[in-house]
């Protein structure tokens, strides 16, 4: 059985790594989609992030990384995909995630949604905090892949410069 994980992973971080290697132990191929929306402005281009999921998950045998844009189950059913993974951090995550399952289940109701919670020691973590912590050059490879603190110190160290110079 096919699933796909999609998610903005701008950037991944453990938390995300967690979900996608529990996933691989679940099914047959898992798809971890990098979703395009135009509405947001990433950090990290889709291109980028491709690169850097597909160095992270590169001991997964079974997964597989791609971009899309649009609805997510019309992606699953192009990959031929029977569900979709969302991964769960607290409480508050769930509401958002039961009402997309929903949403998703009236557009094809033969595309399942699976919730994974994360692992407690990634709860509270995000992409948003992580890139938060990275842009003052705080400590980071304790929540995301090594290749991808790399990309965020690089990305960091002129922001970094100029904040000490204006000081």
């Amino acid at each position: 059985m096919i699933a796909v994980y999609p998610g903005s992973f701008d950037p991944i971080t453990l938390g995300h790594l967690d979900v996608i290697e529990r996933a691989g132990l679940l099914f047959e191929r898992v798809i971890v989609a990098v979703l395009r929306n135009p509405n947001k402005v990433p950090l990290f281009t889709v291109s980028d992030r491709i690169a850097q999921i597909t160095t992270a998950t590169k001991h997964i045998p079974n997964v597989q990384v791609d971009s899309f844009s649009g609805l997510t189950v019309t992606y699953a059913k192009q990959k031929k995909a029977a569900v979709l993974i969302r991964g769960l951090r607290a409480v508050s995550d769930f509401e958002l995630e039961l009402q997309m399952a929903h949403t998703n289940k009236t557009l094809d109701e033969n595309i399942e949604t699976i919730f994974l919670s994360t692992s407690k020691e990634y709860s509270f973590l995000s992409s948003s905090v992580v890139k938060e912590i990275a842009k003052f050059s705080g400590p980071i490879e304790h929540l995301v892949p090594q290749n991808v603190a790399i990309a965020l110190k690089n990305h960091f160290k002129d922001l970094a410069q100029d904040l000490a110079v204006s000081d």
